[in-house]
């Protein structure tokens, strides 16, 4: 006896199937983006060390040459 169910119960896993896959794809397409994000990020993170090197080098010269002045 077949089972009255089977076709409809087919259908629905291959839409799980689909769906699944879809997911499949929208998460690599996300990591990707994450990834691009992150390499920004540490790009942006490594020029706000520079800047912050820079800043305290300026301070110390400044503080070493006696020119350094109270902000107004």
């Amino acid at each position: 006896m077949e089972n009255p169910y089977e076709k409809v119960q087919s259908n629905i896993l291959a839409r799980i199937i689909g769906n699944v896959e879809r997911l499949n794809q929208s998460v690599v397409i996300l990591n990707q983006e994450l990834r691009r994000v992150n390499t920004k990020n540490k790009n942006l993170e490594l020029m706000s060390q520079m800047c912050e090197n820079y800043r305290e080098s300026v301070d110390f010269q400044l503080q070493a040459t006696s020119k350094k002045q109270d902000p107004l």
